[in-house]
């Protein structure tokens, strides 16, 4: 125990260390900054009146501390918010699964527009398969995605509306791709073009899923695995979506416990 109790102090004084590194990281460069410096001039300056024996001086300073903390809790809530949020005890699953679901929200509803408008479109999805081959020969982006972006770069007016658009999980890699088409077009119908013809033939030879929205009708198509499915509704593709590249199985989820069910065992 005497061992243990000689190391008290160090863990103490790691502790300490790591909350004040984590605290800093955190406020450093905004305006919560001016805030622990604020605060550390209060305590240098207490600490002069204690030392110096200023009695009135402290408990001015005793006043105003306790009015301070509350000031502080409602001026700095936002900052106080998203420095709590940081120490959840979530776990990077939920983070991932999090940001796939905003990112599939945000695809579903920039096909499903330029659906509603016919605006033809054709966007690949990157899966393990590599599409560098067919990115590296047409206009490379490498941006960030936004349903802006990509509805944009489908726009009839602008120069890259005609070919692929490659996603490689959240970025928008390249656009204006060509890629194979499909030699046998035997499942597609009279009323199907070029776009879904070649994203037939991308699925395959890759194992990458192929989103197609007809100029035409305006329906939305995929491809995968060489079969194509059209007219799919956005409920629907997002499901498809979501079971193909979701980061984690529905069944890994911890299920919530309910107190009925388990009363009935």
């Amino acid at each position: 125990m005497s061992f243990f109790h000689l190391l008290i102090p160090f863990l103490e004084i790691a502790i300490i260390a790591i909350l004040v590194n984590y605290l800093l990281s955190f406020f450093w460069k905004t305006r919560s900054m001016d805030l622990i410096l604020g605060l550390v001039a209060y305590l240098i300056i207490y600490s002069l009146a204690s030392w110096l024996n200023f009695p009135i001086l402290q408990k001015i300073m005793l006043l105003v501390a306790n009015v301070a903390v509350i000031a502080i809790l409602i001026i700095f809530q936002p900052e106080l918010r998203v420095a709590l949020s940081k120490l959840s005890l979530k776990g990077k699953r939920y983070k991932e699964i999090s940001e796939f679901d905003r990112f599939l929200e945000h695809l579903a509803n920039s096909v499903y527009r330029m659906a509603d408008k016919k605006t033809g479109s054709l966007i690949a999805l990157e899966r393990e398969d590599s599409l560098s081959e067919y990115a590296s020969k047409a206009v490379l982006l490498n941006a960030l995605f936004s349903s802006e972006l990509l509805e944009s770069i489908f726009a009839p007016t602008t120069p890259l509306h005609d070919g692929a658009v490659i996603i490689q999980d959240s970025t928008i890699v390249a656009a204006a791709v060509i890629v194979p088409l499909a030699e046998d077009s035997s499942q597609l119908a009279k009323s199907m073009g070029t776009r879904h013809r070649a994203a037939l033939g991308l699925s395959q030879v890759s194992d990458s899923l192929v989103i197609v929205v007809s100029e035409e009708t305006g329906k939305v198509s995929i491809a995968r695995d060489g079969i194509i499915t059209r007219g799919i509704k956005i409920d629907r593709f997002k499901g498809i979506v979501r079971s193909v590249f979701s980061p984690v199985e529905a069944e890994e989820l911890p299920s919530r416990f309910n107190l009925l069910d388990w009363l009935k065992k």
